[in-house]
């Protein structure tokens, strides 16, 4: 699927893949387009783009690859479609579990990823037990309640932007958590492993908010060893939201 999708800046080709129930412009503040030709994507099922079954996350990845390869065509960025051959992919939450699987499945120059522990089944456990309330009419209640949870020492202001701009749809985070609300433990750890073998020649940066502890941090280095990952303060899912400047300068410097 060529997802709806904008592009600006000049270099090296960066994509920006946002969470669940936002779009594109949840990365409004962050401006890479110094460094990098940006390009935001909406994923399936969000902002502008197509809803249609399935969306499990390799599907979600392919989508962002079908999207890139077209967009380097369309501006002839390289011979083989790709600026350097490969992309810079940054995901945020969802978008942090999307970017890594596109490191696992298709070419890429890096690979950031915001806020999102890889570690599904802590989370499993989560999303079973609030299974009735995500099949029933309290949905919307649950999603309220958990990105209020999650925004944690977020500015007021940026988290009233994203409650604006989000748009919760029962069918489509049903659809991206499937896998946890209907697969087995066993089949949850095996798309872990296959998500999760980014090759050792990509750089892997991880910038948490809401620090997942110590046990977390030695599996992600078993999981991906060349992994930097990274602890910021004040606590939020949003790190990148909370201090824009200093997020896009170590993009920036992790890159180069």
């Amino acid at each position: 699927m060529i997802l709806a999708h904008d592009v600006a800046g000049s270099g090296p080709l960066l994509v920006l893949v946002h969470g669940i129930t936002e779009d594109r412009r949840s990365w409004d503040p962050i401006d890479l387009t110094d460094s990098f030709t940006v390009l935001r994507v909406d994923v399936r099922g969000h902002g502008e783009s197509e809803a249609a079954e399935p969306y499990d996350i390799p599907t979600l990845a392919a989508d962002v690859h079908d999207t890139v390869l077209h967009v380097c065509a369309a501006r002839s960025l390289s011979e083989d479609g790709l600026p350097e051959g490969r992309p810079v992919v940054v995901g945020h939450s969802m978008g942090g579990i999307v970017a890594t699987a596109y490191g696992a499945l298709f070419p890429a120059r890096a690979v950031v990823n915001v806020d999102q522990p890889l570690h599904l089944a802590a989370m499993q456990q989560q999303v079973l037990q609030a299974d009735g309330m995500l099949r029933g009419e309290q949905f919307p209640l649950f999603i309220e309640g958990m990105f209020a949870q999650m925004s944690g020492a977020l500015d007021a202001s940026e988290k009233a932007r994203l409650d604006k701009i989000r748009a919760p749809k029962q069918d489509v985070v049903l659809g991206v958590w499937r896998i946890l609300l209907e697969g087995s433990p066993e089949e949850v750890s095996q798309l872990v492993g296959e998500l999760t073998k980014v090759p050792a020649d990509v750089p892997y940066l991880v910038i948490t908010g809401l620090d997942a502890g110590p046990e977390y941090a030695q599996w992600l280095q078993q999981a991906i060893p060349h992994a930097v990952q990274e602890v910021w303060q004040p606590p939020t899912h949003y790190p990148h939201l909370a201090d824009p400047a200093r997020f896009v300068a170590r993009v920036e410097s992790f890159v180069r």
